[in-house]
């Protein structure tokens, strides 16, 4: 699990509103991280606000938040957020959908850039790859099930893991390719964008592709839930949505 802690001393040039003393502890999955770390940066730099953000996958996140973990804003995949909703121990009402993101292959920037228009080309591709960069299965990513029933159909499951580099998230694949550990990885296309030296070669085929949707929403448990609401309501403001658009993302469905 990656923790970040952004402590964004207030200027005099700041805009004033919301001001709190109080940090804001954000949760968030990994698929969305990149963003909301620069997100997190503007709105500090903007009203004053100050920032807890610890990242993780699926897996990482369902065991931190139920080990009570202290939270005021949790980002999560769409099933993670339902489980947490049955638990009763979110504000009803505070959901919000974020966006939804698909998979994506990443080449190293300057690589040859395969031919993935299809099934049967992704499969090649994979054939043809000497090493792959994929999320170790003991991490939890929330699109494993999608990827190894896809491996399965393809029969390239053995190829995978003969081949497979194993990373502890979405965003350690693209760096692992990006550093030259391996020619080829699949991830969130969220993870690969910002990573330099990471390309992305493309999203998956139509007929392979999976997508995942992400949404926010406050614990019961929060102690600042104003902050919270404030901070999901500039998430989800008209001027965000080309942000969320160059970061890979797509409007909620």
């Amino acid at each position: 699990m990656l923790r970040m802690l952004f402590l964004i001393a207030l200027g005099s040039g700041l805009i004033a509103s919301p001001v709190t003393a109080a940090n804001l502890k954000v949760t968030s999955a990994g698929a969305v991280r990149g963003l909301i770390a620069q997100i997190i940066d503007d709105y500090s730099r903007q009203t004053g606000q100050k920032f807890e953000f610890t990242v993780g996958t699926t897996g990482q996140l369902r065991a931190i938040i139920a080990s009570d973990f202290p939270a005021d804003l949790v980002i999560t995949s769409a099933p993670l957020m339902g489980e947490l909703e049955n638990t009763g121990n979110l504000v009803p009402g505070s959901r919000a959908d974020l966006g939804r993101v698909g998979l994506g292959i990443v080449v190293r920037e300057g690589a040859r850039v395969p031919d993935l228009s299809t099934a049967e080309s992704f499969k090649k591709a994979v054939i043809d790859a000497p090493r792959i960069a994929i999320v170790d299965p003991t991490s939890g990513a929330v699109y494993d099930p999608h990827l190894y029933a896809m491996y399965k159909q393809l029969d390239i499951t053995g190829v995978v893991a003969k081949k497979a580099v194993m990373q502890i998230g979405g965003k350690e694949v693209a760096e692992a390719v990006a550093a030259g550990q391996a020619e080829l990885g699949v991830t969130f296309i969220s993870e690969i964008v910002p990573i330099k030296g990471a390309k992305l070669a493309g999203p998956l085929p139509p007929a392979l592709q999976g997508y995942t949707g992400y949404a926010a929403a406050i614990p019961k448990a929060s102690t600042e839930p104003a902050a919270a609401r404030a901070f999901i309501d500039a998430l989800i403001s008209p001027a965000m949505a080309k942000r969320w658009t160059n970061a890979g993302f797509e409007a909620p469905k």
